[in-house]
């Protein structure tokens, strides 16, 4: 089957790949499910798309910090290194305990994402990674390593070389080659270069001392300095540019006494407790549940301001800065708290664009049907909204790559990497005891151990250079926001909807992962539910006008309240304060005096204040003695001396008032507009319609279609599953089998081989036709060449069945499946030396 010979090292990944068993290979394709998009027909295949460059970018990005380091040290050890050249090189000439225990895990990781392969004596780094970790001037080291001496010397003409040798006393060759690997091994020997630099003068060990760590380049003019000039001589700085040199690997790794990298980090930094971690779970627990509440009310409020629609979508989406000002004045916060609420109700589903000619945002119907929900299931959602969202709020206020700014609710506010690092620092949070705090920096420094390349790489099109570190500060800001932690701890309810989830956190069936993540939310409901304020169904009134709540209200009261009053501040009792206009408001929402007597009646604590009573009845009583209609506009009351006192107001003068019979005034002004400058000047004017019924100002109910929540977008191809995984993994062995399968020889001088290169059987159409009935009788695999409606050519083993009507219905072990095949789309057969098993 083409696989390496007893006894030998395979010679290329795929030989190393065919080593492999089933449940290696589909560890790969799992940790690298790029791979399987489409299936690889043969390991050939697999072999050459797991070394394109953006694939391994992507396997290079998901490294932690040791295991990027044990990769970087093969990219400057020589090709095939040992296991232990590679553990000198991290462990240095003095050895590390703890990189010799980690190294192995390491090695492994590396190994099963097919980046290293080879055994213990021939390890060998993936060409494309390898070109990838190895240092240039435009691309430097992570390790702070230069070329190599061979490379740096290439191009050097010999007569240079013969110098070099003869500065170190080495003999001279007139072989380039000998000469390169005399100066290496030089550099190499511990002993004689420990010589070497005895002799050196004390200001050229200053020059190396700068350069050892890296970068390795240095400019030089064109009258070096003598110890530059010293270094030059001697072959410790070499020429990389008329102007520049570096020192050579081999030097530089003498210096660091083998090191490869100044520190090996083979262990992930611990995460600290805060300084001012309370140690005390249920005051976490407290906190974190006044703060759900809070999230609650607060989206509330926000769609409370958008009942009737809210800001218009711009063009090229999300909403003006204007009106993010005015949301977040509405709401008394900052405008980035803001654009984090107008996200999160965006994220759960509750908010959308309407869809219109005039297109606007307004509630959708599943914020009704939330409303509905208690208050714990309502926060269970939108944490889960947010734990999963790859919206980022954060960014609202950057620019992105063209320089254009990010607008709350935008198109461009998906970052795929979001969801991972909040699940990530809500773990390490769960990871310390109940109650405490972590240091954020310690959160931040295991992150950057975890995933160094991407915390180091530029962030895609807002240009942060370091997004994972801003998501962490943002994760743990929105979280203590949320409710999900309480002063910097999480919080139980927290911790349940995190439990759950966790355990299919790695499992590619969708249907498990969405099970548990509605087990999460339940539990997290669960937790939360006795932690929140039960609602009231009473407030106090007090004499000056104002009623007290003194903790949230059942919603039928807060909502009637909401239109009676005005809320005047809130905090852990909520003051409201009437007044003529929020009196008379509730009266153009079709309430009369006394529904309002006998509301305010059954829901105080406290008597009814005389002076409320008396703003109700002296509100109500002036209330529609006025009436505006529709002629452009006419002012109707039963009180002419009421009218003669308008007409004399000099604050109705802009109206152009005028009277036409002794009850009734004309006006200029629409109705709208003088209903509004009455009430302004102190009138309670009512509007009435064109039948002289007074007209009943509802809020109206803007809500969009049914509309879906924003999907998250994908960090990449999803994890496939275990079905997938198998049939995979069956097919890529199948395939392969197909291709390096030893073949029958030709039982005719007539038959025809396969093509070149291992291509296409060919034979001719009576043979093919002889060769498949010859296989269905004796149950014997062909390996055929088909090519199929759509011209695509492809090899497959396949065991016949059936042959009849110009088809042959066969097992196919390719597809490991029974199919179909036209014969005159068969380019010939051949037969198996043994048949699969």
């Amino acid at each position: 089957m083409g696989t390496t010979p007893e006894g030998s090292s395979p010679r290329t990944l795929a030989e190393a790949l065919r080593t492999r068993g089933e449940t290696e290979l589909a560890a790969l394709l799992r940790a690298r499910p790029d791979l399987l998009n489409p299936v690889p027909g043969d390991l050939t295949q697999l072999a050459t798309r797991a070394g394109t460059r953006a694939s391994v970018v992507r396997a290079l990005e998901r490294l932690d910090r040791f295991t990027l380091q044990t990769a970087e040290a093969l990219a400057v050890a020589p090709d095939p290194a040992s296991y232990g050249a590679l553990l000198a090189l991290l462990g240095g000439d003095d050895g590390d305990p703890a990189v010799e225990a980690a190294l192995p895990g390491a090695l492994a990781g590396l190994r099963t994402q097919a980046l290293v392969w080879g055994g213990d004596d021939r390890l060998r780094l993936v060409r494309t990674a390898r070109e990838l970790l190895t240092p240039s001037p435009a691309r430097p080291s992570p390790t702070g390593l230069g070329p190599a001496v061979a490379e740096a010397t290439a191009g050097m003409s010999p007569g240079r070389l013969q110098e070099i040798l003869a500065a170190n006393g080495l003999p001279t060759t007139h072989d380039p080659v000998s000469a390169v690997t005399a100066l290496t091994s030089l550099f190499t020997d511990r002993r004689r270069m420990g010589a070497l630099l005895d002799e050196a003068p004390p200001e050229a060990l200053t020059v190396l001392d700068r350069l050892v760590w890296g970068p390795p380049y240095g400019e030089v003019t064109a009258t070096p300095t003598p110890p530059v000039r010293w270094l030059r001589d001697h072959g410790l700085l070499l020429p990389a540019s008329p102007r520049t040199v570096v020192l050579p690997r081999e030097a530089a790794l003498h210096l660091r006494a083998g090191r490869a990298h100044r520190i090996a980090e083979p262990a992930p930094p611990e995460i600290v407790p805060a300084v001012s971690a309370s140690g005390r779970p249920q005051a976490v627990d407290s906190t974190a549940a006044g703060q759900a509440y809070t999230a609650l009310s607060t989206v509330e409020e926000l769609l409370q301001d958008w009942h009737e629609g809210g800001p218009p979508v711009l063009r090229a989406g999300g909403i003006a800065v204007r009106d993010l000002k005015r949301t977040a004045a509405a709401l008394d916060t900052g405008e980035q708290m803001a654009a984090f609420w107008l996200e999160l109700a965006y994220t759960a589903g509750l908010l959308a664009s309407d869809g219109e000619a005039d297109e606007r945002y307004a509630p959708t119907p599943v914020y009704d049907e939330w409303l509905t929900l208690p208050a714990a299931e309502r926060w269970a959602l939108l944490a889960e909204a947010w734990l999963t969202a790859t919206r980022t709020a954060g960014l609202v206020g950057g620019h992105d790559g063209k320089g254009r700014a990010l607008a709350a609710l935008g198109p461009e506010m998906d970052r795929s990497a979001a969801p991972e690092v909040r699940r990530r620092v809500l773990d390490l949070l769960a990871s310390l005891p109940a109650g405490t705090a972590a240091d954020p920096e310690t959160v931040l420094a295991r992150l950057r151990w975890e995933r160094p390349l991407r915390a180091g790489a530029a962030a895609g099109a807002d240009g942060v250079v370091d997004l994972r570190s801003r998501l962490v500060a943002w994760t743990l800001t929105e979280a203590e926001t949320l409710g999900v932690t309480g002063r910097g701890a999480l919080s139980a309810h927290g911790r349940a909807l995190l439990g759950a989830a966790d355990d299919t956190a790695g499992d590619p069936d969708r249907e498990a992962r969405s099970a548990a993540a509605a087990a999460a939310a339940g539990n997290a409901a669960a937790a939360l539910a006795p932690l929140l304020p039960t609602p009231l169904d009473h407030v106090l009134l007090q004499a000056d006008l104002t009623a007290v709540a003194p903790g949230p209200l059942e919603r039928p009261l807060a909502e009637t309240l909401a239109v009676l009053a005005d809320v005047e501040s809130k905090g852990g009792a909520t003051v409201y304060r009437f007044t003529p206009g929020s009196v008379r408001r509730a009266l153009d929402a079709g309430r009369s005096a006394s529904d309002l007597h006998t509301f305010l009646a059954a829901h105080s604590r406290t008597p009814v204040p005389q002076p409320l009573s008396y703003l109700i009845d002296d509100v109500a009583r002036r209330h529609g003695h006025l009436r505006i209609g529709a002629a452009s506009a006419y002012l109707r009351c039963d009180d002419d001396a009421l009218l003669e006192e308008i007409l004399a107001d000099k604050r109705s003068q802009g109206l152009g008032l005028r009277r036409l019979a002794p009850t009734v005034l004309a006006a200029q002004a629409d109705p709208s507009t003088l209903l509004q400058s009455l009430r302004s000047i102190g009138y309670a004017p009512s509007a009435e319609s064109a039948q002289g019924d007074v007209l009943i100002t509802r809020a109206h109910a803007h809500r969009t279609g049914p509309r879906t929540p924003p999907v998250p977008v994908p960090d990449g191809p999803p994890a496939p599953d275990g079905t997938l995984l198998a049939a995979a993994v069956r097919a890529i062995r199948a395939g392969d089998l197909a291709a390096t399968v030893e073949r029958k020889p030709a039982a005719e001088p007539a038959a025809r081989p396969a093509g070149p290169g291992g291509g296409l059987p060919r034979s001719t159409s009576a043979e093919t036709l002889a060769t498949v009935q010859a296989a269905v009788m004796t149950g014997s695999a062909l390996w055929i060449g088909y090519v199929n409606a759509e011209g695509a050519a492809s090899q497959r083993v396949i065991a016949p069945v059936r042959v009849e009507g110009g088809f042959v219905t066969a097992y196919d072990h390719t597809a490991d499946e029974v199919r179909t095949y036209p014969l005159h789309r068969i380019t010939g057969v051949a037969e198996l030396a043994d048949d699969p098993a």
